[in-house]
């Protein structure tokens, strides 16, 4: 009979792919990232800060929103936050639940030259269950422990027609694989001939594939990623967050595992998607960075000026950009209701920050004239 997964094929686990498909991405990766350090460094050392807590959580909270749970968000930025030494919090103010997410991923960030054991693994899946209740629970979660006997299985579907889309390696065994996996995660961080974007993507891939746990192996496959990307550079800073991006694409995330599961040993279809969602990742991190710097720049341009309290929240917001941030400039209406003055005032204050070169107007006029950030680079 054919192998139905990818772990019953024999030559298991000596991935393949094909290098020439994967090129033209693979550089266009290496350039974003090589990109990405080098403005980072341009970012002044409390920008830097707040832009790796922002990373951090966004990684954190859209990790746990692929499998479908909803974090408090505050409480997992008061944990990050106190870690990284940017503010005190009290310890009521967050819950074993942040305080474990926030341990596991600064333990996986800040300590990157540190080996991956299965010690170390165990540890992180403690802190991905801190409040695991012992009892009354539907389906009690071995915690710090390698799944039971019983077949680890993805299923959808009715109870008496399922459908399985996969099924890990059978738990006799599990600890020689995961043996095999540390050994070369270990051994790889040094091989000259594999990339480390690459090394990654299979580090990620193989570790899913193995599930060696009752629950939590999406989000620990996540952090094992980020522990990869963050060797690779060789420095804990982060300023992109991978999860974010497979989330954006969580269906695609999904099918793509399940694909190349039933695949052979040639992986190139998972890499190609990893790299493509490692890729925007990255573009969308330079695009935070520009912003803040641009922000950075017309601040310095105008440092001289006095401004009303009103009009520098609307600039903030149009310069912060985003979805909140008038993507197509600001009306006069708009300006109003932003910041909670009179018609009248509203445009003596649009009035007189488009004559002093704040603000430049768009094509329109009359009730469509609006207005976008004068950037002193375009002047």
């Amino acid at each position: 009979m054919a192998p139905q997964w990818i772990w019953q094929q024999p030559d298991w686990p000596n991935f393949n792919w094909k290098a020439e498909r994967l090129s033209p991405l693979l550089r266009e990766c290496i350039q974003a990232q090589g990109r990405l350090m080098g403005m980072s460094s341009s970012v002044g050392s409390s920008l830097s800060a707040q832009s790796e807590l922002d990373a951090l959580l966004q990684n954190i909270v859209t990790s746990s929103a692929i499998e479908g749970e909803q974090l408090n968000v505050g409480s997992v930025r008061s944990s990050l936050a106190r870690r990284l030494g940017l503010e005190q919090v009290e310890g009521d103010c967050v819950s074993q639940r942040s305080e474990g997410l926030a341990q596991l991923m600064l333990d996986a960030t800040q300590s990157f030259a540190d080996q991956l054991t299965m010690e170390r693994l165990l540890k992180w899946h403690g802190w991905l269950f801190p409040d695991q209740p012992i009892e009354f629970a539907p389906r009690r979660i071995r915690v710090g422990t390698l799944r039971g006997d019983e077949p680890m299985q993805v299923v959808s579907g009715r109870l008496d027609r399922p459908t399985i889309h996969f099924e890990a390696p059978p738990r006799l065994g599990l600890e020689l694989q995961l043996d095999t996996f540390l050994d070369w995660f270990e051994v790889s961080r040094t091989q000259t001939d594999l990339d480390p974007l690459l090394r990654a993507g299979i580090a990620h891939f193989w570790f899913v594939t193995l599930h060696p746990f009752d629950d939590g192996n999406g989000r620990l496959t996540r952090t094992l990623t980020d522990l990869a990307l963050a060797q690779g550079e060789a420095q804990a800073i982060r300023f992109y967050a991978m999860s974010a991006s497979i989330l954006e694409d969580r269906s695609g995330y999904y099918r793509v595992l399940e694909n190349s599961q039933k695949a052979t040993s040639d992986i190139t279809e998972w890499l190609e998607w990893f790299l493509q969602t490692l890729l925007r990742s990255l573009q969308q991190a330079i695009a935070r960075i520009e912003s803040v710097l641009a922000k950075s720049r017309f601040w310095q341009a105008h440092r001289e000026s006095r401004l009303s309290a009103e009009q520098i929240k609307v600039l903030n917001r149009l310069l912060d950009g985003g979805e909140r941030g008038f993507e197509d400039g600001i009306s006069a209406a708009q300006y109003q209701a932003v910041s909670k003055v009179s018609k009248a005032t509203a445009t003596r204050h649009l009035t007189d920050l488009l004559e002093r070169g704040y603000l430049k107007r768009l094509p329109g006029g009359g009730r469509n004239t609006r207005y976008k950030i004068n950037d002193p680079d375009d002047v």
